[in-house]
C-alpha cells in the first residue's frame, strides 16, 4: 500500500468526475476516517503438550468472571495444528494484562504451550461521518481538525457510541445459541496500485458502505466482532464471528472476498474455527 500508479489514477479520476460528493476537494485527501474504541481484546492460540490430562482440563474449565466488564471464553480449535483458542476482552489494557496472567498462572493451561496471540480493541470506523464532516469543513471554508470540525465530530460521535448497534459492536456479547467461533487477522493492501491509505476519504466510505451492506445479509446468522490493531500487532485488524452453523463462516467471508474493497485492498492471515466449551457460561459482561 504505496502510490497510486497510472491506472489507478485514471480509475480514481474517473470516480471522481462522476461523484459530485468525490468532486469536493475535502476528497482529494486522505483523511483517515475517525473511529470509536471499547473493549480491548486478546486472542491467544495454544497447542496442548501433555495430551488427555490438559486436554480434560479445557472442557471443564469454568474461567472467571471478569470483575469490571468483558469475559473470558475458550473454544476448542478444529482443523489446526493447535487445540484451543483463548478469548479476552475487557475495559481496559492494564485489565487484558491481568487477564493475560491470570489465565497464564491457572490450572487449565499446565501442559499447554502459547503458539499466537493477537492484541486489539473493538473499533466502529466512522467512515460515513468522516466523509460528510470532512466535505462540510470544505464547504464553509475550514479544515479538517479545526474547532466547529471537532465540535460536530464530537458531538455526533457521542450519538454515535450510545446507539443499540454500535455498543454491540464495541462491547461484545456471546450471542446465545452460536458456540462456532471464527478468527482471523487482516490488513489492507498498502502495494503500489493498490493503496487503501492513498485513497480519498470519500472512495473509503463508498467502499465499506457496500462491504458492510454484505455483511448485514448475516444477521441472524452471523455476529461480527472487528477489532482495531494498528499500533498494537503487525496485522491490522481482527476479525471475530459467531455462528450457530459454521458453513455460515464460509459463506459470508466468500460473499465479501467478491466486494470490491476486499477483492482490492484485503489480505488475510490464517484462520481458526472451533467451538466454544462451557466455561464461559458464567461470564459478566457490561
Amino acid at each position: 500500500m504505496t502510490a497510486i500508479d497510472s491506472a489507478a489514477a485514471t480509475s480514481v479520476a474517473r470516480q471522481t468526475a462522476a461523484s459530485p460528493a468525490a468532486a469536493s476537494p475535502a476528497s482529494a485527501i486522505a483523511h483517515p476516517p475517525e473511529t470509536l474504541e471499547g473493549w480491548y481484546a486478546l486472542h491467544q492460540i495454544f497447542s496442548i503438550d501433555d495430551g488427555t490430562e490438559a486436554d480434560a482440563r479445557v472442557d471443564s474449565t469454568r474461567l472467571p468472571a471478569a470483575p469490571n466488564g468483558g469475559w473470558s471464553a475458550l473454544a476448542r480449535l478444529i482443523g489446526s495444528r493447535s487445540q484451543v483458542m483463548a478469548i479476552h476482552f475487557r475495559p481496559t489494557l492494564d485489565e487484558i494484562g491481568v487477564a493475560q496472567k491470570e489465565f497464564a498462572g491457572s490450572p487449565v493451561t499446565a501442559g499447554m504451550r502459547l503458539e499466537y496471540s493477537f492484541l486489539s480493541v473493538t473499533e466502529a470506523g466512522l467512515y460515513h461521518l468522516t466523509a460528510q464532516l470532512a466535505r462540510e469543513a470544505i464547504a464553509r471554508g475550514g479544515k479538517v481538525g479545526d474547532a466547529a470540525y471537532t465540535k460536530e465530530l464530537n458531538e455526533r460521535a457521542a450519538g454515535e457510541r450510545e446507539s443499540p448497534h454500535v455498543r454491540r459492536r464495541l462491547y461484545p456479547t456471546i450471542p446465545d445459541g452460536m458456540r462456532y467461533v471464527c478468527f482471523y487477522p487482516m490488513n489492507k493492501r498498502r502495494d503500489a496500485g493498490q493503496n487503501w491509505y492513498t485513497l480519498s476519504l470519500d472512495e473509503r466510505s463508498r467502499l465499506m458502505q457496500a462491504h458492510g451492506a454484505t455483511g448485514r445479509r448475516y444477521a441472524g446468522r452471523v455476529v461480527q466482532v472487528i477489532s482495531g490493531a494498528i499500533g498494537f500487532d503487525a496485522w491490522e485488524w481482527g476479525v471475530t464471528l459467531f455462528a450457530k452453523d459454521p458453513l455460515d463462516f464460509k459463506k459470508l467471508v466468500t460473499d465479501m472476498r467478491f466486494d470490491e474493497v476486499s477483492a482490492k485492498y484485503a489480505e488475510f492471515g490464517d484462520f481458526y474455527v472451533g467451538k466454544l466449551t462451557d466455561g464461559d457460561r458464567n461470564v459478566e459482561t457490561k
